[in-house]
């Protein structure tokens, strides 16, 4: 039986759901990210999108895709940020911070080129993503 794990935007009008195993976790350093999340890291879980289900206020539902790589989306009445669709990868990003139940393994860093932060865990550092996901598979030094 699959797990599932469920979130809600900050003022809980947006509901979602998320059944599986995560693809992957881990921690983005791009720059776009830093700036929609207002913070140097966003953590992230990738589901396939048959795994998501908005469950509740799915009218409150905004989007915005800056680039076609990510289409970041967040509840319209509380600004609260839900999730981004990521339709190259064929991958959607809940972001870890909104599942409470679930049991956030990073396994990676992505775009760490574009750090502002170091951090020395162990965890392999991608130049940009593993190439499985359509990045060069380059890594960096910790």
């Amino acid at each position: 039986m699959s797990e599932i794990h469920n979130g809600k935007c900050f003022c809980g009008a947006v509901e979602l759901s998320v059944n599986g195993d995560a693809a992957a976790m881990g921690y983005c350093h791009c720059e776009s990210c830093r700036h929609w999340s207002a913070g140097p890291i966003n953590a992230f879980s990738l589901w396939s999108p048959e795994s998501v289900t908005i469950t509740k206020g799915a009218e409150f539902v905004e989007t915005f895709a800056k680039t076609d790589a990510s289409h970041r989306k967040w509840c319209k009445k509380c600004g609260g940020h839900i999730m981004t669709d990521h339709p190259s990868m064929g991958l959607v990003d809940v972001y870890a911070a909104i599942l409470p139940s679930l049991d956030f393994q990073p396994g990676v860093h992505v775009f760490y080129s574009e750090k502002v932060v170091s951090i020395k865990d162990g965890l392999p550092k991608m130049v940009d993503v593993p190439a499985e996901m359509g990045g060069s598979g380059e890594t960096l030094p910790e």
